[in-house]
């Protein structure tokens, strides 16, 4: 359950852009995103930890998700950190979708 909820923040963080346009719902959710992603690295940390310990198809996409939001700190990591940086800017072009796949993957292991 910690894996899927995680999934849920990560993707919110990294969908802020398009979940304003929901209807009804969206502003809310919008300023929730927002609010969150003051605190990206520390999502994006707590979401690589959580996704490796919880690994399988939840764990993949909250180590995606996670290495997305950690960008700022993976260079500081001794030896890989530039491998994994260039893999997370990578990854970051498709940040949005990724987001989403989080958000619904997340929502289908909560059901």
């Amino acid at each position: 359950m910690i894996v899927e909820i995680t999934n849920i923040i990560a993707g919110l963080v990294l969908a802020a852009g398009i979940v304003t346009s929901l209807p009804a719902i969206g502003p809310s959710i919008g300023k929730v995103a927002k609010w969150l992603g003051g605190f990206q690295t520390i999502i994006g940390i707590i979401a690589i930890i959580v996704g490796i310990i919880y690994f399988g198809l939840q764990g993949i996409v909250a180590v995606v998700a996670g290495l997305i939001l950690a960008l700022g700190i993976l260079p500081s990591i001794p030896a890989v950190g530039k491998s994994i940086e260039k893999l997370a800017k990578w990854l970051g072009r498709f940040q949005t979708i990724i987001g989403v796949i989080a958000i619904i993957i997340g929502i289908w292991g909560l059901l």
